[in-house]
């Protein structure tokens, strides 16, 4: 694994669940000084912001930014929309409706703006193309048209100084996340999935989000016994 020392800055985003936690630590263990990103957007619920700050907290980071937006304004998502039911019937191969319009985009757009401002080249986003529900900003056809987006727009990149987006989750499972997450110290019971979760922060576990991280634990758990009865 590549490390860095401590002078190679990166900018993090961190949503407060087990991905963004994951991909954190991986940026933490490669050695970058990381600054962690996170936006309160207009979202269904703010748990995840809580779970943001003990993520870092955990982990350890220079700085954590939160950032306000008011993307519930145009609405489009059931996760910013609450006239718009969060779907429970399971995984489907349609777009689902928590599909938030551009979020991806407008989230790395300005974590690149902070990143400038920083002089930090590495930008660090949570995205999977395996286990996730199709969105179409987490897919590596996207992540590379915006890296490169990245380096004509910027100052930085005129000047010569290259942006790289890391994905390190991309073509990993969520078992071989979570794998990785626990290999590296990742305490996930201060995360949380959920597109519902109670003003408490319980998980609804019938979410798309709540399913796929339950599969994960299911599918991590089972490689566990297989290579114990191996």
């Amino acid at each position: 694994m590549t490390t860095h020392t401590t002078n190679d800055k990166a900018v993090v985003l961190v949503s407060g669940g087990l991905d963004s936690a994951t991909t954190l630590a991986i940026a933490k263990s490669q050695g970058y000084a990381c600054y962690a990103l996170s936006f309160d957007y207009g979202q269904r619920h703010r748990v995840e912001l809580q779970a943001a700050r003990r993520v870092t907290d955990s982990i350890g980071i220079v700085e954590h930014k939160f950032i306000h937006l008011n993307l519930d304004s145009i609405g489009g998502s059931a996760l910013t929309d609450s006239q718009i039911q969060v779907p429970t019937s399971g995984l489907s191969d349609q777009i689902p409706v928590t599909y938030v319009p551009a979020r991806n985009s407008v989230f790395l757009t300005l974590a690149l703006g902070w990143a400038e401002v920083l002089s930090a080249y590495h930008l660090f986003i949570g995205v999977n193309a395996i286990d996730y529900s199709g969105y179409p900003d987490c897919r590596p056809e996207f992540i590379a048209a915006f890296e490169q987006m990245a380096n004509l727009a910027t100052k930085a990149g005129v000047e010569g100084h290259h942006f790289k987006v890391h994905t390190p989750l991309i073509h990993l499972t969520k078992a071989q996340i979570i794998q990785e997450g626990l290999r590296l110290g990742v305490d996930y019971s201060l995360t949380i999935s959920c597109y519902q979760p109670t003003p408490s922060g319980k998980a609804c576990s019938v979410c798309d989000a709540c399913r796929l991280r339950a599969d994960g634990f299911q599918a991590y758990e089972n490689s566990i016994n297989t290579e114990t009865k191996a």
